[in-house]
């Protein structure tokens, strides 16, 4: 049981430190939150999608280091590149003063709704940087058996993370309208991408 949940929780803490930073997605998500409008569908649009990628990379990276173990170097200097530039970018938006603002718009139709989420979602470049190139390099970490665990675990955060999001938003209102908030999120989302940075550089040197 043990070996099971241990994977389970590192992807799980990875995948949420991936997806809570203050971004164009969450902030969409936040507001048809708060306007009661098409939650549902966006929720398991933008989780199911996570899902997808998570898995291929998970499971296709360790394919492909299999057939060319130089690539375990590259894959995971290049995730800890990218962790540490993503805690950095979290420290500059807690270094901002920006609040949320929530204009009063008309109802938008389902159809308009869902292509934007599909625009948010698909077109973030950090679906692609998170998925294939950090949860498939740090997913190397991770003994051969332990590589789905992880995954569902990174999953998992995601169907977390968007439901509480979306649903959560209307109970979180008064809390987010003060900008100090978000630089709380902010602070503790730069702490776990730095520290995840820091141990992936560690056990990469200790294998050398």
């Amino acid at each position: 049981m043990h070996t099971i949940i241990t994977p389970i929780i590192t992807g799980f803490c990875l995948g949420a430190s991936a997806i809570i930073a203050v971004g164009a997605q969450n902030l969409f998500i936040l507001r048809q939150g708060l306007k009661k409008e098409h939650v549902l569908p966006i929720l398991l649009l933008c989780a199911s999608v996570d899902a997808i990628f998570i898995t291929a990379s998970v499971h296709g990276v360790g394919k492909i280091v299999r057939a060319m173990p130089f690539v375990t170097d590259i894959l995971t200097y290049a995730g800890a590149a990218f962790l540490i530039w993503q805690g950095i970018s979290a420290l500059r938006h807690m270094a901002t003063n920006s609040q949320i603002s929530l204009e009063a718009q008309p109802p938008q139709s389902l159809k308009k709704v869902m292509a934007m989420t599909c625009g948010f979602t698909l077109l973030n470049p950090h679906l692609y940087l998170d998925t294939v190139l950090l949860m498939g390099s740090v997913s190397l970490s991770q003994p051969e058996e332990s590589r789905s665990w992880f995954g569902f675990g990174a999953v998992l955060a995601s169907f977390v993370w968007f439901p509480l999001l979306g649903y959560g938003a209307r109970v979180l209102r008064p809390f987010f309208s003060n900008p100090l908030s978000w630089r709380i999120l902010d602070g503790l989302t730069a702490v776990i991408m730095l520290t995840l940075a820091g141990t992936l550089l560690y056990h990469t040197a200790l294998s050398g």
